[in-house]
């Protein structure tokens, strides 16, 4: 599989992380040892927001998690709820709740859940329109207090809610991206092991492009057990599977009829966390800011990334064919055409 990695930083000599004086060894220790504190706030104290604050207090990835919302008592709540559960998880972790943004002040990573729902009637321009008046202030209040901050964005439409925060933020390119393709990536694998019965372990999934409709699933880079699905299913099979996965968020949408997902969006989104945390320089799927990768610039699009202490370190470019380029400039061309319809 030629590779070709575009580099966004190479430096690994920030205080506050593990050193030695031989590059080799500083990098082994990197990987095994972070920060010596750890914060990490998370806004939006909803579903999504509450699990993900959760999941990271369970694999105690912070000494202190801050959990924001608007509404008054609901992160204070479910801060406490979640804090209380520490001597039965055995995490020593402090958990805070909050209606404002100073408990945040020198958060290490922020994640932004925080947005409304897309409601009955309402079309995507709207929800655009209200969710990024949100998601902008929540940045400019957050970036004030944590200006060194790594934002993970997950509200929606979420390509264009990154570009807000990163623009809103003023931050570097790689301390701002999306979570969106690790899910879409688990929802594929998840499908491919119902279909063939094999262990979700033995799956991995490749997918490019948008959330939802515009994804761009590859299924000859997918394999079980470094086997190419392509030679264990069928085109009919496999295109079912892909629109199941591009489907993904509305099938359970239906299913619930008043909610939406938050168990496997919250635990795609503590992948990233834990990659950056560790410094596990894991390659996960991300909406990154492109500018010239894949022939796409002054976009947010998924794309391969290797997730650091730092943030995305390098973006992977791999070979495509003309019907997959083409698949990827047209998700890259919608997200474009969204954003040049925001006022910030």
């Amino acid at each position: 599989m030629p590779l070709r990695c575009h580099s966004l930083l190479v430096n690994d000599t920030e205080e506050g992380y593990v050193h030695s004086f031989h590059p080799s060894y500083n990098s082994l220790l990197t990987s095994t040892f972070w920060r010596t504190h750890m914060k990490i706030t998370v806004i939006g104290a909803g579903n999504v927001g509450a699990t993900t604050a959760q999941r990271i207090v369970d694999k105690q990835l912070a000494n202190e998690v801050v959990l924001v919302d608007v509404l008054e008592g609901i992160p204070q709540g479910k801060a406490l709820d979640i804090y209380e559960a520490t001597p039965v998880e055995k995490t020593d972790v402090k958990v805070v709740g909050t209606n404002g943004y100073e408990e945040t002040a020198d958060s290490d990573i922020v994640v932004i859940t925080a947005g409304i729902a897309r409601k009955p009637g309402m079309s995507r321009d709207d929800l655009m329109n209200t969710n990024s008046g949100i998601v902008k202030s929540c940045t400019q209040a957050a970036a004030a207090k944590s200006p060194n901050a790594i934002i993970i964005v997950v509200s929606n439409p979420l390509d264009v809610m990154t570009y807000v925060a990163m623009k809103v933020s003023g931050f570097d390119r790689h301390r701002v991206f999306g979570m969106a393709g690790v899910l879409d990536a688990a929802r594929f694998r998840s499908f491919i092991a119902l279909e063939l019965n094999v262990s979700v372990e033995d799956v991995n999934a490749f997918v490019l492009g948008g959330h939802g409709d515009s994804m761009v699933p590859l299924p000859r880079y997918s394999t079980v057990a470094g086997i190419p699905i392509t030679e264990l299913m069928d085109k009919a099979a496999l295109d079912r599977l892909v629109k199941r996965t591009r489907d993904g968020g509305i099938e359970i949408v239906n299913y619930l009829k008043t909610g939406s997902a938050y168990y496997a969006p919250s635990s795609s989104t503590v992948l990233m966390v834990e990659s950056i945390v560790k410094n596990k320089k894991r390659i996960l799927p991300c909406a990154a800011f492109m500018q010239g990768e894949y022939g796409l610039r002054d976009t947010f699009v998924g794309v391969p990334v290797k997730l650091g202490s730092k943030g995305i370190e390098e973006i992977i470019q791999i070979k495509l064919n003309a019907d997959e380029q083409a698949a990827l400039e047209k998700s890259a061309a919608d997200v474009k055409q969204s954003i040049a319809k925001l006022t910030l």
